[in-house]
C-alpha cells in the first residue's frame, strides 16, 4: 500500500509537472510570435515611409527644377524681345536721319557711302547680338551641367545612407534572433536533462523500494515468530524512506524553479537592454 500511495504520488507530480512546462512554453512561444510580427510591421512602416519622403523630395525637386527652367526661358525671351525692340528703334531713328540727310543732300554717292557704312553697321550690331546670346546661352547651360551633376551626387549620397541604415538594421534583427535562439535552445537542453535526471531518480527508486520488499518478504519468512514487530519496524523504515525521497525531489522542485526564475530574470534582462539599445539607436537616427 505504501509502495502504491508512492508510485500515485509521483504520477500525479510527473502530470502536473509536465502540464505546467507545456503552458509555460506555449506562453514564451505566444510572447516570441507577438514580438517577431510587431517588430516586422514597424520595418515595414520605416521603409515605406522612407520610400513616400523619398518620392516627395524628388516630386518637389523636379517641380523647383521645372520652375527655375520655365522663369529662365521667360527671361531670355524678354531680353530678346527687349533688344528687338531697342534695334527696331534704334533702326527707326537712322531711318529717319537718313532719309533727312538724302533730301538735305541729294548726292547719290553720298547716300550709297551712307548706305554701305549703316548695313555693316546693322551687320556688325547683330553679329554682337548673336555673340552675346550665344555667351549667355553657354554660360546658362553650364550652369545647368554643374547644378544637374551636384543633384545626382547628393542622390548617390542619400542612396548610400539609406542602403547603409538597412544593412545596420538587418544586421540587428540577425544578432537578436541568433540570441533568441541560443537562449531557446540552452532552455531545451536544460529541459532535457532534468528530464533525464528525474527518470534516473525514479528508476533508482522503483529498484531500491523493490529491493527492500524482497529483503523484507525474506526476512518475513524466515522469521515468522517475529513478524508483527518486523512490519512495524519495515513499515517505519519505508515511511521514513518515503518522507526522505519526498523531501528531496520537494528540494530538486524548489532548486528547479529558482532556475527558471533566474533563466526568465535573465531574458527579461536582455530584452531590457535590446530595447534600451534599440531606443538609442532610433534616437541617434
Amino acid at each position: 500500500r505504501c509502495f502504491y500511495d508512492q508510485k500515485i504520488l509521483q504520477k500525479t507530480f510527473g502530470e502536473w509537472k509536465e502540464w505546467w512546462t507545456v503552458c509555460r512554453e506555449r506562453k514564451l512561444s505566444l510572447r516570441a510570435d507577438s514580438h517577431y510580427r510587431h517588430l516586422l510591421r514597424n520595418l515595414i512602416f520605416k521603409a515605406w515611409r522612407a520610400y513616400v519622403c523619398q518620392q516627395q523630395g524628388k516630386r518637389n525637386k523636379y517641380y523647383v527644377a521645372e520652375s527655375h527652367a520655365k522663369k529662365q526661358k521667360l527671361l531670355r525671351t524678354w531680353q530678346r524681345w527687349l533688344v528687338y525692340v531697342e534695334v527696331r528703334r534704334t533702326k527707326h531713328g537712322m531711318q529717319s536721319v537718313a532719309l533727312a540727310f538724302r533730301e538735305r543732300s541729294c548726292l547719290r554717292i553720298s547716300w550709297a557711302v551712307w548706305r554701305r557704312r549703316h548695313y555693316q553697321n546693322c551687320t556688325g550690331h547683330k553679329m554682337n547680338i548673336l555673340a552675346l546670346q550665344h555667351w549667355a546661352q553657354s554660360l546658362q547651360f553650364r550652369a545647368w551641367l554643374q547644378w544637374r551633376e551636384l543633384y545626382l551626387c547628393s542622390q548617390n549620397d542619400k542612396q548610400k545612407e539609406t542602403r547603409a541604415v538597412t544593412h545596420h538594421r538587418h544586421w540587428e534583427l540577425k544578432r537578436c534572433m541568433e540570441a533568441w535562439l541560443g537562449y531557446l535552445n540552452l532552455h531545451r537542453a536544460k529541459k532535457l536533462q532534468n528530464e533525464l535526471a528525474q527518470e534516473h531518480h525514479r528508476s533508482r527508486i522503483v529498484r531500491q523500494c523493490f529491493s527492500d520488499w524482497q529483503l523484507s518478504w525474506e526476512c518475513r519468512r524466515r522469521m515468522h515468530a517475529h513478524r508483527k514487530d518486523i512490519e512495524k519496524l519495515a513499515a517505519r523504515i519505508a515511511l521514513w524512506r518515503v518522507f526522505a525521497h519526498w523531501k528531496h525531489y520537494v528540494v530538486l522542485c524548489v532548486e528547479e524553479t529558482r532556475q527558471c526564475e533566474l533563466a526568465e530574470k535573465h531574458y527579461e534582462h536582455h530584452l531590457l537592454v535590446l530595447q534600451k539599445f534599440w531606443n538609442c539607436w532610433k534616437s541617434r537616427l
